[in-house]
């Protein structure tokens, strides 16, 4: 009977990534910020990325970071001179990014703040020099994040570049380096790069074990071939795949070592970066980054499917609204409401 009882209790569904994100408070955002601070392998990871994003922000005209959070990433991406777009799900997010102090270049570069879905960006499609899914927006969209990556492509315009973070596997780590002792181990990134590399080679790397059972439904895997295969039938060629930290990034004891020693950090930077750019080290990497080119010649190499859904209206937090901000028709009464503005097309 006790158990008859217990069988009609409810069972409460977990919240989806999307209603995580849209209830995100003021706390988890500065955590998000502060994931990329505070520890050497932290730092290892940031500068990492950074120098990533510098190698692929050529392409002119606007960016679109999209899952931008409070905005880590995006004085970094794209074109200094030209506008950014932060779309995010987080209206707190978003405010975090427009009254964080910028690097600098935040005064050459209007920023727009568009409250959104990735997955359905009222953005106008074919419009930005660069667009940005990082921080494993792919990841945390699920099911979806096929769906995600399309609408990023289509936003990219010729010549553009599409720039995204995806998790493959576990990570891994050399298994030369980790033998070591950690002082011994930093003396070792003082080495020619040939040295190192050799008896890294010999001795191979170790995968690490999955904290957790993998769950069909929860957070998305994809390997880089998926994400190229897709990319390339869109349109997009593909120009870098970068494994992040695969040598000795699963060690933060390590990495404190060698951050006191300015000549082995360099070496470290140099030496991840050379075997994150081994296709071998992609399957396994618990974070990849993919840079990707549209030719500028612009036609895709077949039709990207229609999306299925119209987007909501955006809410903008801007002084102005961009040309780049697609709106549906509005009733002119709608726009004299506090915090929507009326287009302005310049």
């Amino acid at each position: 009977m006790a158990a008859a009882a217990r069988s009609t209790v409810p069972t409460l569904s977990s919240p989806s990534p999307s209603d995580r994100f849209r209830a995100l408070d003021g706390y988890r955002v500065a955590r998000e910020w502060a994931r990329y601070e505070g520890t050497a392998q932290r730092e290892l990871f940031l500068e990492l990325r950074l120098r990533f994003l510098r190698r692929h922000r050529d392409a002119p005209g606007p960016t679109a970071d999209l899952g931008s959070g409070p905005g880590r990433f995006t004085d970094t991406l794209g074109d200094e001179r030209a506008a950014k777009v932060l779309l995010d799900l987080s209206s707190v997010a978003l405010h975090q990014a427009r009254t964080r102090p910028s690097d600098g270049r935040r005064a050459i570069a209007p920023r727009h703040y568009v409250v959104g879905d990735a997955g359905a960006p009222p953005l106008r499609p074919g419009r930005f020099g660069t667009v940005a899914l990082l921080g494993n927006v792919l990841g945390f969209s699920e099911a979806r994040w096929e769906r995600v990556l399309e609408s990023a492509a289509r936003l990219t315009a010729p010549g553009g570049i599409l720039l995204l973070e995806a998790v493959a596997g576990p990570g891994e780590h050399s298994r030369y380096l980790q033998r070591l002792p950690r002082g011994a181990a930093a003396r070792a990134l003082r080495a020619p790069p040939a040295w190192v590399d050799a008896r890294i080679e010999r001795e191979g790397f170790e995968a690490m074990v999955p904290r957790k059972a993998e769950d069909a439904g929860a957070f998305r895997r994809a390997p880089p071939e998926t994400i190229t295969e897709r990319l390339t039938a869109w349109g997009l060629d593909p120009l870098e795949v970068l494994a992040v930290a695969p040598v000795m990034g699963t060690d933060p004891e390590r990495i404190e070592v060698v951050r006191a020693d300015a000549k082995a950090w360099s070496g470290l930077l140099a030496l991840e970066e050379r075997w994150g750019a081994r296709p071998e080290r992609w399957a396994a990497a618990a974070a990849y980054l993919v840079a990707a080119r549209r030719p500028a010649s612009g036609a895709p190499r077949r039709p990207m499917t229609p999306a299925t859904s119209a987007p909501r209206t955006p809410r903008v937090a801007s002084r102005t609204t961009l040309r780049l901000v697609r709106r549906p028709p509005v009733r002119r009464r709608a726009l004299r409401r506090p915090g929507i503005e009326k287009p302005t097309l310049k």
